[in-house]
């Protein structure tokens, strides 16, 4: 009888730790209020003074592909790779420094890597963090609408 226990215990587990992966990786848990819209970063580029520092959050490919003037490749913060890479781009910086993070490999809902990047600028102590809202990807909700765009490395 115990191992049955014990197996549907495990069984009972599973989507529970599903659940808490997810949770962690969820583009809905970022507050609105840090979330910017590509029209308005692509004129606020245009007409910055002082650009934040971005960053991209995805794959390489699309990185190399196409990505915002300026922004640096920071990796898929879905591994722990990853999230080590982006704390190398920002362990120096004062904790004011603006930053904006994108991602745009998919669509915002199942994109895995923005909320794992937001979450560790968070726990680093940044306070001006501002996350592109890319509701499909980044080709349809950047590049063809004419923003501006860097390719290559």
């Amino acid at each position: 009888m115990r191992i049955f226990s014990t197996f549907f215990a495990a069984i009972l587990l599973v989507p529970f730790l599903a659940c808490a992966t997810q949770a962690a990786n969820d583009s809905s848990s970022i507050p609105s209020a840090v979330l910017i819209q590509p029209a308005a970063l692509a004129a606020a580029l245009q007409n910055a003074k002082e650009t934040p520092l971005i960053l991209q959050v995805g794959f390489r490919a699309l990185f190399t592909q196409a990505h915002i003037p300026g922004a640096q490749y920071a990796g898929p913060t879905n591994k722990e790779d990853g999230i080590a890479n982006l704390k190398a781009h920002v362990e120096t910086l004062p904790r004011d420094q603006k930053l904006v993070i994108y991602c745009g490999c998919c669509p915002w809902v199942k994109c895995p890597n923005i909320a794992a990047a937001y979450k560790q600028l968070h726990a680093m102590g940044f306070s001006s963090v501002e996350v592109l809202y890319i509701a499909g990807d980044f080709g349809s909700d950047w590049v063809d609408k004419g923003y501006p765009i860097e390719r290559g490395d």
